[in-house]
């Protein structure tokens, strides 16, 4: 027989006993009337003492029941009684948990007595009733593997009290037929968190048939997500008396009262509403910006806050091939206030590179938080200017119809990312100097500033108005350069276990100006070359003296290329001290509308009627 076989397991432990050896069981070491060997003899109460005392050698593994450390006693008592039968017989209570249990064969229906059985942490995917002991009335199930009733209601234990099927793939409309009062007359306390319960409706509808279910536990299924829980189930289930651990109230039940009668209720639906309010930290981009820069371009930074989350309608695919994978990548470089028609091949580069890298973190994105979620929509919040405190005040109210979808959104968590967006300005050519020189560059009209111009004109008023026309030059825009800047996870479990709001502070640690990357980025390439060159140096230079002489330059050129080499980092060293080290942080919270009453229910869908 297998070893994941329930039987086999139990019979191990059992074993594991001792039940026949030292200090258990008939033997030489039993001290008797007519024992005549006193020194090889114990005394029963030092038997006794060798199993309770916590140093002893003959301790063993008693916590898979309540009933193993009591018959060790009868053991070492009355071992005449220890007959297999009476063993067997002698379990009320058996805990096997996580040991990779995978069947529950008829050897269980040796422990005729047996009124608990807990089977948690296994890999069991069917429970034969005709197994199970008539006397059962505990069974606990949970974190295996089922995936149907129908087996454990062919037969059920008829006095089964407490039923945990938690953590398992449950939720089919089978498996709600299979939970009524015809298959569990008796029935207490049942467990269901954690399942994949959605039909809220059907399922209570089937609970209302269990004439004695007073404690519920639903918690973790994904209709508890809804805007409706746990009012609905306290006001469907008026026999009830705790639902999630929690005690219902009087008051509970005035609140609710009529909450599952109200006509066109929709409970299967689910509003979240996600706030981003302040972010601080981020470093200043215009900080490193030397005196002596041209005036042209103009550079703008701008700010904005992204998160994907689940939504109604279908936006975004979440199987991304190559040619969607360009796609989104393209699109989040569209902007309404792009003008510009100029084709700079400068400009071309920048923004491939920039496509690429947003490409890889939005793939990497999608894959990680969003993974077989159905549909899911991207949010930006406002694009702001830079400063010390940037107030988003966003807030964005998300309905999700896919509460399964929701589920697996929250348990993996929110990914939000911090983005920039540079735009480079540049003075517009007019259409007269295009037509006279259109090959002169811009930074040949950047050098020509304040010259007389080429095209002489035919009065002082027109030379003139176009001083004050070139004062104010009118500005076109380059599409504009996106990237991401930070990104951090924000774990949402909270919310799938009976948490209504997750307000966090979210920490992205301190963040670098792009104009520091790419100093450090110099650095390090120029320090490469320097090791590089000075490598080269010292093989072209092969003096003609004696060893010692070669041996002194060769100690003299690695000396040069430790100092240049210390030198840099120095500089590397200082250029990094002077990074702005306060962390970025963003306020964030994520909120599920409950009902609080049967009359706001009411309010709320006669509110959806109307518009």
């Amino acid at each position: 027989m297998s070893s994941n076989t329930l039987s086999v397991v139990l019979e191990k432990e059992i074993r594991r006993l001792c039940l026949n050896d030292f200090p258990c069981g008939y033997g030489s070491w039993r001290k008797t009337k007519n024992s005549t060997e006193e020194a090889e003899t114990e005394a029963t109460d030092a038997l006794l003492d060798l199993l309770s005392c916590p140093h002893s050698p003959w301790m063993c593994d008693e916590s898979w029941s309540p009933q193993a450390p009591a018959l060790r006693q009868l053991a070492v008592l009355t071992p005449e009684r220890l007959q297999t039968d009476f063993i067997h017989s002698y379990f009320t209570a058996i805990r096997i948990v996580d040991r990779g249990v995978s069947v529950i064969d008829d050897g269980l229906l040796k422990f005729s007595k047996l009124q608990e059985l807990v089977l948690s942490a296994n890999m069991i995917s069917e429970i034969p009733a005709e197994n199970l002991p008539s006397s059962l009335t505990i069974l606990e199930l949970r974190a295996n593997r089922l995936s149907t009733l129908s087996s454990l209601t062919s037969h059920p234990p008829p006095r089964l009290h407490y039923l945990s099927l938690g953590s398992n793939i449950l939720g089919s409309h089978e498996d709600i037929s299979h939970l009524t009062g015809r298959h569990w007359p008796q029935l207490v306390c049942l467990d269901l968190s954690d399942c994949e319960f959605q039909d809220q409706q059907a399922l209570l509808n089937a609970l209302c048939t269990l004439p004695c279910l007073k404690s519920l536990v639903l918690e973790g299924n994904p209709f508890t997500l809804a805007s409706c829980y746990p009012g609905f189930t306290v006001d469907s289930l008026p026999q009830l008396s705790f639902l999630d651990a929690s005690w219902i109230s009087p008051e509970d039940r005035r609140r609710f009262k009529g909450l599952a009668k109200i006509s066109d209720l929709i409970v299967d639906r689910a509003s979240a509403t996600v706030s981003v309010g302040r972010m601080k930290g981020i470093p200043d981009p215009m900080m490193s910006v030397d005196e002596n820069t041209p005036e042209f371009p103009v550079v703008t930074y701008g700010y904005f806050i992204t998160y994907e989350f689940v939504c109604h309608q279908t936006t975004v695919s979440l199987k991304l091939d190559s040619e969607s994978k360009f796609d989104a990548a393209a699109t989040a470089h569209e902007t309404q206030d792009s003008r510009s028609d100029t084709d700079l091949h400068s400009k071309k580069n920048r923004e491939e590179e920039t496509s690429k890298r947003d490409t890889q973190n939005l793939t990497v994105y999608t894959e990680e938080t969003c993974h077989d979620i159905a549909h899911v929509s991207r949010h930006s919040t406002s694009k702001l200017t830079w400063s010390e405190c940037m107030d988003f005040s966003d807030t964005q109210t998300h309905i999700v119809r896919d509460l399964g979808g929701l589920k697996r959104f929250l348990n993996k968590g929110l990914h939000l990312r911090i983005e920039e967006e540079k735009v480079l300005s540049w003075p517009a050519v007019s259409e007269d100097a295009t037509m006279t020189k259109p090959s002169r560059t811009v930074k040949e009209k950047k050098g020509r500033k304040g010259k007389e111009s080429p095209i002489k004109s035919g009065s002082t008023k027109d030379k003139s108005n176009n001083k004050k026309k070139k004062s104010v030059p009118e500005l076109i825009q380059d599409t504009p350069i996106r990237r991401i800047i930070g990104s951090v996870h924000v774990p949402l479990q909270n919310l799938v276990k009976r948490g209504q709001k997750v307000d966090v502070l979210c920490d992205l640690g301190a963040l670098h100006t792009e104009s520091e990357v790419e100093a450090t980025q110099t650095l390090e390439k120029d320090l490469g070359k320097k090791v590089k060159e000075d490598k080269k140096e010292e093989k072209e230079s092969k003096p003609r003296g004696g060893s010692s002489t070669r041996q002194k330059n060769t100690e003299a050129s690695k000396g040069k290329g430790k100092g240049r080499k210390e030198c840099a980092m120095d500089v590397l060293t200082q250029s990094s001290v002077s990074v702005q080290l306060e962390p970025v942080t963003v306020e964030l919270s994520v909120e599920l509308e409950k009902w609080q009453s049967a009359s706001e229910a009411h309010q709320l869908v006669l509110l959806h009627q109307n518009s």
